[in-house]
């Protein structure tokens, strides 16, 4: 690639395998608090937590905005893990990709930033990546909402046309692309998208394949495209 470009990785399912043990988990924890906190049976806390997720793109959102829900409290009692180290499924080549591939590295995910931390520090590749942007630091508007990217653009001083953003979530790199983004789709799907410019079955095909995606010589600015997202 003839720049050095800014790529905004995900985390769960794109640096790591989070299906197995970790979503599990974050799914019995919040099943457990709409139980707890709003006096629910567990079916019924359990197709709440669903259909908020469906509605609003995170449970924490439907919470929020109909039963006044703290979302520090929601986050903290939701992601806490008594082994996390155990839980964690991860291909350790990962950590060779990342520091050959060239460009400034970023996690932007929809987690809280304490989990993306221990995790990074857990797979050991904290040190690759210049910072962690987590719920929180989206003002707690999760992707695929545009004001999400919005955030992280502004925050760091960076233009769309600059970052590839790779992830296994396809509905999260639709909104990429609208702002101007380079996507990388972590699937094994044979689906092709508009909005997708590389699929690739692993993130550890990533270096190899980086030099198939072309540069953008212009591209949005932070600022373009204000155009209001009706959710």
């Amino acid at each position: 690639m003839t720049t050095r470009p800014v790529w905004l990785f995900d985390l769960d399912n794109t640096l790591h395998d989070a299906s197995p043990h970790i979503f599990p988990h974050i799914n019995r924890s919040m099943t457990a608090y709409l139980e707890t906190h709003l006096g629910l049976t567990r079916e019924d806390a359990d197709g709440l937590r669903t259909r908020y997720w469906h509605r609003y793109g995170a449970t924490l959102l439907g919470l929020m905005r109909h039963h006044g829900t703290n979302p520090g409290h929601f986050l903290s009692e939701t992601h806490r893990f008594d082994a996390l180290e155990r839980m964690l499924v991860f291909n350790n080549a990962v950590k060779a990709m990342l520091r050959r591939l060239p460009g400034r590295k970023l996690v932007f995910s929809n987690g809280p930033r304490d989990y993306a931390e221990s995790v990074l520090r857990i797979i050991g590749i904290r040190r690759f990546f210049d910072d962690v942007f987590g719920i929180e630091d989206m003002r707690l508007q999760p992707k695929p909402r545009i004001e999400a990217y919005r955030y992280l653009l502004r925050d760091h001083d960076l233009r769309a046309s600059q970052c590839i953003m790779v992830e296994d979530s396809a509905v999260n790199l639709r909104t990429a692309k609208r702002l101007g983004m380079r996507t990388v789709w972590i699937s094994r799907s044979l689906r092709r998208l508009p909005y997708v410019d590389l699929t690739l079955g692993s993130v550890l095909e990533l270096r190899r394949a980086a030099s198939r995606l072309r540069p953008h010589e212009t591209g949005p600015s932070v600022h373009a495209h204000r155009t209001r997202t009706v959710v």
